[in-house]
């Protein structure tokens, strides 16, 4: 029997740097998946472990790297993370990793950002992957799970009417998503965390003002927005799940529903996914 595919490594290494610089800190939180492949084929056809990497030292590479690059954004800690492994183990060839960013807000007080003082942004985490080997790497930045939604100007009307379709056309309804949004970089931003914040804005505006006929509509043209003004991003692809607000029937109680009452639900939901990139 052959061993068409393999890889290993260390799931949901949290780590949490902490820059500081008199009374003002930076807290930079992440829980990271590290996998490598390579010759480690051994391993599982024949029970040699000789050219296995322990995946804990997996875990105590990324603690001493945090040590030695406290100060580095998420991007930058993750390629510093792959290069260890590469420079360190001939027998790995690539190695890929994922890391979830949770994102702290700094307080502020009287108006005065406070030096060491934060709260959970509850609203998605930060996402980093990484894909590198000797011969190159692939960097992608975005976010998962950030939800937002617009209670009008939204759309879904024309879609196909057959015998199964219950759902009538709406020219009128709220938009909600969960989004998981990725962005793949051709070339490095002067800084990450701008250009990302950037992304980010510009979705939000695009959905937030103008009027969207469905899902799909307002992702690609979210998309664009992101590619004509970041240069150094190749392609952002998305996955949008419907978050369904369903109007509450109120005539059995001799009530009008104006658009007023909703039944929140995102079970089941629509699924939405592309990528948008440069053609």
């Amino acid at each position: 029997m052959a061993l068409t595919a393999s890889t290993y490594g260390k799931g949901r290494v949290r780590v949490m740097r902490l820059a500081r610089d008199g009374d003002h800190h930076i807290p930079r939180e992440l829980t990271l998946t590290v996998l490598m492949t390579g010759a480690f084929e051994a391993a599982w056809t024949r029970g040699d472990n000789r050219a296995c990497v322990a995946t804990d030292s997996v875990k105590n590479i990324v603690n001493v790297t945090a040590a030695r690059h406290v100060d580095l954004g998420a991007e930058a800690f993750v390629q510093a993370v792959a290069a260890v492994f590469l420079e360190t183990y001939p027998q790995v060839e690539t190695v890929t990793i994922e890391a979830l960013e949770t994102r702290w807000l700094r307080q502020a007080f009287d108006g005065t950002p406070h030096g060491h003082t934060f709260t959970l942004d509850g609203n998605g985490s930060g996402f980093v992957g990484l894909e590198a080997s000797r011969g190159g790497a692939v960097l992608r930045s975005g976010l998962r799970g950030y939800t937002f939604m617009k209670t009008t100007q939204s759309g879904w009307a024309d879609f196909v009417d057959d015998q199964y379709r219950t759902l009538p056309d709406t020219t009128d309804r709220i938009a909600a998503t969960s989004m998981d949004a990725t962005w793949t970089w051709s070339g490095g931003p002067a800084d990450h965390a701008a250009a990302n914040a950037r992304a980010l804005a510009l979705m939000i505006e695009v959905f937030g003002t103008t009027y969207s006929y469905g899902v799909q509509d307002s992702m690609y043209r979210m998309g664009e927005a992101v590619l004509a003004a970041i240069p150094e991003i190749a392609e952002v692809a998305f996955a949008m799940p419907n978050k369904h607000y369903i109007p509450v029937n109120l005539a059995p109680f001799g009530l009008d529903n104006p658009g007023t009452v909703f039944l929140p639900t995102d079970e089941p939901h629509g699924q939405i996914v592309a990528t948008i990139g440069r053609g």
